[in-house]
């Protein structure tokens, strides 16, 4: 794979001194913050192209612990005719358009039962790439509070629906001040996984607007859907943008009086952005001494962070070992079933989120497929979890389980998302094998939670199974997987290798439970050994969970 890469994709510094010469590498990727008043268009556009492909040959290179590549995402908005499509018009020219995406949405109605990024989440940029995206996320969050806020002048009194009418200041305000909070946390985890954000809000003052809305080169779709003629709408527009600048202090206000001047102020924006990133992916030019102290620093003050691990508790020490009897269990396996579709199918179209987790070969597998037997296949979507691939690990790490979220936007009909193996990997394997740093997992738990509590927020169930059996009886069916051949396949070499990791394992999990388990998404711990009696707690604990929402 990395000769591969190495054929298509040069290095880091292969790749810039095939383009450029060292002295202007040296000058061009330095951040500037006087540079909006000295560059001239040449030199700009220069730097622009300069710092585009550094950015991206970051991705080829093999950093020293804490050195990451770091893709660039730049969010448009702000009021109509500001001169956004110019500005984004004129990067597009000034740079290498191979290398520069752009994404464009108008604003709708958040989708029902989930987070109002998630529909966004499939176009974000790969680590190492710049993406401008129009709209986005805060294009349906202003949509939404724009129709709380006024209410349609064409409708008559008699017309008009509850929906219509214009909320209190108080009640939108409050709604969006709640959703800039949770914008605000994924952004930063967005940020601490790589992947940098510019925000660039566009203004014009009404007389400015009016003047360019009677151009005949207006665009006819107005962003936000929003009736930019009246003066009302834009006075509460200006309302809500206020809301929305003063509580988060990261936009970047560009003034489209001038739509030429605001293009350069625009590039000159992105250019900073595009170097801050290339300095937090520190192109790797030191020497090997140099990295070998830069490790062990990077090292030293990751145990300093001094994580304290929990005590093991009792459910993932005494495993239960009693036998239920065949024909008892073939009987309430199939009472249980019905129940469960039941009230699936009674859950009025909000999404569910299965979540299951354990030690190798603990009957995850068994479990899902009593779950789901009395459901039609097309009513659900099964994801079994296995190392990533190379495209999904140039996105931020959470980024893979976002985009198989239920998802109101596509085509199926299912809104059931079971998953075999979770975004826990980065505190379970990922923790134990070194393939997340300390610092990265660490974090990983506040993040999960974040995650999951948006889930929770916007209407979606999620239910979270740990399953536990012990050692002994692990052995027991890693030699019958052995042994049967239609099994085989469920056994790796990693699977006998992990064997020898078992405390870390336990250890690991019991640290998950501890810091992950929230009244939005609690876990569900499962602990026994007989394999029918484990799927029998799965199918219990999910008809209480659902009973309780989706009634009794």
């Amino acid at each position: 794979m990395s000769k591969n890469n190495k054929t298509t994709e040069p290095t880091a510094p292969q790749a810039l001194s095939a383009q450029f010469s060292e002295q202007v590498i040296d000058e061009r990727l330095t951040p500037n913050p006087l540079s909006q008043f000295s560059m001239d268009k040449d030199t700009l556009r220069l730097a622009l192209v300069t710092a585009q492909y550094a950015l991206r040959a970051t991705r080829q290179q093999t950093p020293p612990i804490l050195n990451k590549p770091t893709g660039l995402l730049v969010l448009v908005n702000g009021m109509e005719q500001a001169g956004k499509g110019t500005a984004v018009k004129q990067l597009r020219q000034w740079v290498d358009p191979r290398l520069l995406k752009v994404e464009a949405t108008v604003g709708d109605c958040p989708l029902a039962y989930q987070p109002i990024w998630q529909a966004h989440t499939k176009a974000l940029p790969r680590h190492g790439d710049v993406m401008v995206y129009f709209g986005n996320w805060y294009a349906d969050l202003l949509y939404n509070v724009m129709r709380m806020a006024t209410s349609d002048n064409d409708k008559s009194a008699k017309e008009k629906s509850d929906n219509d009418k214009a909320l209190p200041i108080a009640q939108w305000q409050a709604y969006l001040q709640q959703q800039l909070i949770k914008l605000q946390a994924f952004e930063q985890d967005l940020a601490a996984n790589q992947t940098r954000l510019l925000k660039c809000w566009f203004h014009v003052d009404i007389e400015t607007l009016q003047a360019r809305l009677n151009d005949d080169e207006a665009d006819p779709q107005f962003l936000y859907q929003i009736d930019w003629n009246s003066k009302k709408v834009i006075e509460t527009f200006n309302q809500v943008a206020t809301v929305l600048l003063r509580q988060q202090d990261d936009w970047i206000i560009i003034d489209g009086d001038d739509k030429s001047d605001a293009a350069d102020h625009f590039c000159h924006e992105v250019l900073q952005a595009m170097q801050t990133a290339l300095m937090s992916s520190k192109i790797n030019t030191v020497n090997t001494s140099d990295k070998s102290k830069a490790k062990k620093q990077a090292q030293q003050s990751l145990k300093s962070a001094k994580f304290e691990p929990v005590k093991i508790p009792k459910c993932l020490k005494n495993i239960d070992d009693a036998e239920i009897d065949k024909s008892e269990y073939r009987d309430a396996l199939v009472e249980k079933q019905v129940r469960l579709a039941q009230l699936l199918r009674a859950r009025k179209g909000r999404h569910i989120v299965f979540a299951f987790e354990g030690m190798d070969a603990a009957g995850k597998g068994g479990a899902i497929k009593r779950l789901v037997a009395p459901l039609d296949p097309r009513e659900y979507q099964i994801y079994n979890i296995s190392a990533p691939m190379l495209y999904e690990l140039q996105h931020p790490y959470l980024w893979r389980f976002w985009t198989k979220l239920p998802n109101e936007q596509t085509d199926r009909i299912s809104r059931i998302a079971i998953f075999d193996r979770t975004w826990y990997g980065r505190v379970l394997v990922e923790r134990i094998e070194g393939f997340a740093t300390d610092e990265e997992w660490q974090r990983a738990y506040d993040e999960i939670n974040r995650f999951e509590a948006d889930l929770a927020a916007a209407g979606t169930i999620v239910i979270k199974y740990w399953l536990a059996i012990d050692k002994k009886e692990q052995l027991k069916r890693f030699e019958a997987r052995q042994e049967t051949p239609h099994k085989q396949f469920k056994l790796t070499d990693d699977d006998w290798r992990n064997r020898d990791k078992w405390s870390d394992y336990v250890q690991s999990a019991a640290d998950m439970l501890a810091r992950t388990d929230t009244e939005y998404a609690p876990w569900c711990v499962i602990a026994t050994n007989e394999k029918r009696q484990a799927r029998l707690d799965v199918l219990d604990h999910a008809i209480k969970q659902l009973s309780a929402v989706c009634g009794s």
